[in-house]
């Protein structure tokens, strides 16, 4: 099938990579010439494991091809997916003028019947605009094609972005009554859909079968493909990234009754965990959740919920906790510290396996301490250009952790990757000055801290 994916952030690229890794004919699009300049080369502008393999893959079979002209492409394509950014705007609404962009552009280009998909996450109605949108387009154009819009969200993980495209848990596709109707077409009939599109009928059902046959590829080996009308689906991924959001938020906020009562937070995530209702995964305690998608999105869902005149008190108090966890655990960091005091911070991007600075801790703890008169030095395996460009002036960065240490006062864990995971306590202790650890991750055995010489200052530990 033959493919348009607009956006090259992390879901458009990954997605552009994988479904021609799937067979697909794919022609990744986006306005920023020099991305693509280096796109073409199969040099990713993100780090995400496996992408760039998969990049070079694509082109040397010449199924991924990128281009900064959405219209040229148009006219070869049966599907067009946006997967461009709706960042936050006026009062933590998502900014959708990229989303109705791309919309427009296909409304004003398209020369046949195209499905149009919403790859970026958008509010509850963003289908019914951009329909709504295409439509008056078409109708000032006097053509009588047909472009469905569909819902199809992603639940990615930056860090598993690959696989999670690859082998999802599962696939959901919003098509709404009319686009939900399976048409009673011959196998004759699909099988020339892609030959010839402007055969096609204004019943746009086909919409169903070339989604199906797009994912066919994943769907044969067992991966449920759930259709659902496109409101459900547009709720489907805000209400996912808000619970887990939400379980984050609900094993931070008993931290701090972990820490007054002498209790140890690992224990009581532990055995909550081992309950199949709830669960172990997100009850890992920390300075809070970060990146692109759960901080935006849970206020995307808040601003959208009032719109509708609608409390959704559980994700106003899952948002306020997680502001509380990363301030209170600060507060403890510059509390301790002496004057002018040298601080090594371990791990500057929002979690392990990315370079995204996006909403990371280290934005908020390092400027505050630069501002206390402090003096710091970081490391991070892949992020540090990426901060760079967004940390005031006065960081030093170096190349590894034991450099980051050095005659340190303290050293400040902020993200888990695993080269922190592993290091020698010992020669910490003779690499520093003073003896505080900061662990905003709880990565590190206190006992063992405190058995090499050091402070342990873990989250929900007493």
């Amino acid at each position: 099938m033959k493919i348009a994916v607009v956006g090259t952030g992390y879901v458009g690229l990954v997605s552009a990579a994988c479904f021609a890794e799937l067979g697909h004919t794919v022609m990744g699009v986006d306005i920023d010439e020099a991305k693509v300049a280096k796109l073409r080369y199969g040099i990713s502008p993100i780090y995400e494991p496996g992408l760039e393999e998969l990049l070079k893959h694509g082109l040397q079979s010449t199924r991924l091809s990128f281009t900064t002209d959405l219209a040229s492409v148009l006219p070869t394509v049966e599907v067009v997916f946006s997967a461009v950014g709706t960042p936050q705007g006026e009062n933590h609404k998502a900014d959708l003028r990229a989303v109705f962009a791309v919309a427009e552009i296909v409304a004003k280009h398209a020369d046949h019947d195209i499905v149009f998909v919403n790859k970026s996450t958008v509010p509850v109605g963003t289908g019914k605009q951009c329909e709504e949108r295409i439509a008056a387009i078409l109708k000032d154009r006097g053509l009588s094609i047909h472009i469905p819009v569909v819902s199809n969200p992603e639940f990615l993980r930056e860090g598993m972005a690959v696989p999670d495209t690859m082998m999802p848990e599962r696939i959901v596709v919003g098509i709404n009554e009319r686009e939900n109707e399976r048409s009673a077409v011959s196998g004759q009939r699909r099988a020339s859909l892609s030959a010839d599109s402007s055969s096609l009928t204004a019943d746009s059902s086909w919409a169903r079968d070339l989604m199906e046959e797009l994912y066919r590829p994943i769907t044969r080996v067992g991966k449920p493909l759930l259709f659902m009308s496109r409101e459900s689906a547009e709720i489907v991924k805000y209400a996912s990234n808000a619970f887990l959001a939400t379980k984050i938020s609900f094993i931070n906020m008993l931290t701090e009754f972990a820490e007054k009562t002498g209790a140890n937070i690992r224990d009581i995530a532990r055995g909550m965990g081992m309950d199949s209702r709830i669960g172990p995964r997100f009850l890992h305690a920390g300075i809070g959740y970060g990146g692109s998608c759960f901080p935006k999105d849970v206020k995307a869902l808040m601003a959208t919920a009032r719109e509708y005149d609608l409390d959704l008190g559980i994700v106003e108090a899952t948002d306020r906790i997680n502001t509380r966890q990363r301030e209170r655990f600060f507060a403890k960091v510059l509390a301790a510290l002496p004057p002018k005091a040298t601080v090594g911070v371990w791990g500057l991007s929002f979690k392990p396996k990315t370079d995204d600075m996006r909403e990371a801790p280290s934005l908020d703890l390092i400027p505050l301490l630069l501002s206390a008169g402090h003096t710091v030095r970081a490391h991070d395996p892949f992020a540090m250009e990426n901060a760079k460009r967004l940390l005031p002036p006065g960081v030093t960065y170096v190349d590894s952790p034991m450099a980051a240490a050095k005659s340190s006062d303290a050293v400040v864990l902020l993200t888990e990757w695993d080269t922190f995971r592993g290091i020698d306590l010992r020669e910490l202790k003779e690499t520093m000055k003073g003896t505080d650890l900061f662990d905003g991750r709880n990565v590190y055995e206190p006992s063992e801290v405190r058995e090499a010489g050091l402070t342990y200052f873990g989250i929900g530990i007493a």
